[in-house]
């Protein structure tokens, strides 16, 4: 297991802190994610995020009651990023029913608007627990239901806009589980086509350049290969 100290910090370049620190309520989370997100809920425990920080374990009871408190807070995170995130993007005021998708899309390519690494631990730990099904499935009725609204407001009938909606969530799951890992390139070309199975709207040209742009700026900065 990696026990390198993982502090996050506001400068990526700073180097780990070690010894005899104070970290802060902001460390545990933050390491507690990470250990989420790469070795599932069993691993999340204080030892082992003790151990990752180079820290003394009795410094965690500053911030938490319990490791049930952290983990109630672990999934408080993800309701107000990933939840909230996404039905803020269907919310935002559009032109047409194909700019409202691409501001829903944004979601995929901007891990600062929706981490699907996170969303995918979190759908992993539902399985191990009713608790967090109980959450999940009520994360995603309120999505689903944040989506319909969008398309209802571009006067598709209820039945359309819920079938449209369930389209559009679940299509993004499958293809994120999937991993493809395809060129950049690729993907953005069929932009256009899938907007237009979603929405069976032919998007205009100045949609499909803006949301490229923007997709580029955060897929290239993510280390990804220009397209």
């Amino acid at each position: 297991m990696n026990t390198k100290p993982i502090l996050h910090r506001d400068d990526p370049e700073a180097e780990p802190l070690v010894g005899n620190i104070k970290v802060t309520r902001d460390d545990w989370l933050n390491v507690a994610m990470d250990v989420l997100i790469s070795d599932g809920v069993e691993q999340v425990k204080v030892m082992n995020l003790a151990e990752r920080m180079a820290v003394s374990r009795s410094s965690f009871y500053w911030y938490f009651k319990s490791r049930q408190e952290l983990l109630d807070a672990l999934l408080a995170r993800w309701q107000a990023t990933n939840t909230v995130a996404l039905i803020a993007q269907s919310e935002l005021p559009a032109g047409t029913i194909t700019a409202a998708v691409c501001n829903v899309q944004r979601c995929v390519v901007n891990t600062e608007l929706f981490d699907t690494a996170l969303d995918f631990a979190v759908r992993d730990w539902a399985r191990r627990s009713g608790k967090v099904r109980r959450m999940l499935d009520q994360s995603d009725a309120r999505r689903l239901a944040a989506l319909r609204e969008m398309f209802i407001r571009f006067d598709y009938d209820e039945t359309e806009a819920e079938t449209r909606a369930r389209v559009l969530y679940y299509m993004q799951i499958g293809y994120d589980l999937a991993q493809l890992n395809e060129p950049m390139a690729i993907r953005l070309s069929m932009v256009p086509h899938y907007l237009y199975v979603f929405t069976g709207v032919e998007p205009r040209p100045e949609e499909i350049t803006e949301f490229s742009a923007y997709a580029k700026r955060f897929w290239e900065g993510a280390g990804h290969e220009p397209a």
